[in-house]
């Protein structure tokens, strides 16, 4: 009979989370974390998202049950500090503005939460990948330098970046990011649909409002900020073609890594 001990696997998600960190560790980036349970205020308002602003139907949100409370002077009952689980790592970023002055170069890795129905690529619950810098004199050059050295490194390939403009509330300009397939290197796979392209973040210069939401003057300072999906980057790198199966507990799966 075989005694040995089995020795454990690191989770492919876990994984992914450490070598993302340490190439941004490299970079300078400060790892940061934040609540998984947010305001309303930190997960939309601060982020130029104001209540009734078109740009909230992106988010499927998860709003938390609270107690009423009974306004003394209306009679009214009232909801205090309305709760959500948050819909991106955004707020983090927020939080870490209101209490550090810049330069800043920051990331934060965490769950995020969207009310949505689940299939191969999307989920309730996944893993966002934030960053931020905020300096002076930064451009939409500094941010495709600092993204296009983090994928090489994160796939150990050497690939090429297009910027294509898109709508973000917190960013203007706002950019989807795509990198050129690591897989086929001239569109003929599965993973960039037979484009040569995959779509990996959406980034931009931080928005002029969101600096003054958190007392910083957009005519000093500058910065750019950028956001993923984790669980896409790791599905990516190690060919998972179901998002749902980082999630099962299955060790058929675990067990490979």
């Amino acid at each position: 009979m075989n005694n040995k001990e089995k020795v454990g696997h690191i989770h492919p998600l876990t994984q992914v989370i450490r070598k993302i960190n340490d190439i941004f560790s490299e970079m300078g980036f400060s790892l940061i974390d934040g609540p998984e349970i947010e305001t309303e205020y930190y997960n939309f308002d601060a982020l130029n998202i104001p209540k009734d602003h078109p740009a909230r139907d992106m988010w499927d949100t998860f709003w938390l049950r609270q107690n009423e409370i009974k306004d003394k002077k209306s009679k009214i009952k009232i909801k205090e500090n309305k709760l959500l689980l948050r819909t991106h790592s955004s707020p983090v970023q927020i939080r870490h503005m209101e209490n550090n002055k810049p330069p800043l170069r920051i990331i934060s890795i965490g769950k995020t939460f969207r009310y949505e129905a689940t299939d191969a690529t999307h989920e309730a619950q996944f893993h966002q990948v934030e960053g931020l810098l905020i300096d002076k004199d930064i451009t939409l050059a500094n941010l495709k330098y600092v993204i296009k050295e983090f994928f090489e490194k994160f796939f150990e390939e050497k690939i090429e970046l297009r910027l294509r403009p898109s709508y973000f509330p917190f960013v203007e300009p706002g950019v989807e990011i795509d990198i050129s397939c690591f897989k086929c290197g001239g569109g003929k796979c599965l993973v960039c649909k037979q484009t040569g392209w995959i779509e990996v973040m959406g980034a931009g210069m931080v928005h002029p409002e969101v600096l003054k939401n958190v007392v910083l003057s957009p005519e000093e300072w500058k910065g750019f900020a950028f956001g993923g999906g984790v669980d896409r980057l790791a599905m990516l790198k190690y060919g998972i073609d179901d998002i749902r199966l980082f999630y099962t507990g299955d060790l058929r799966l675990i067990n490979q890594f």
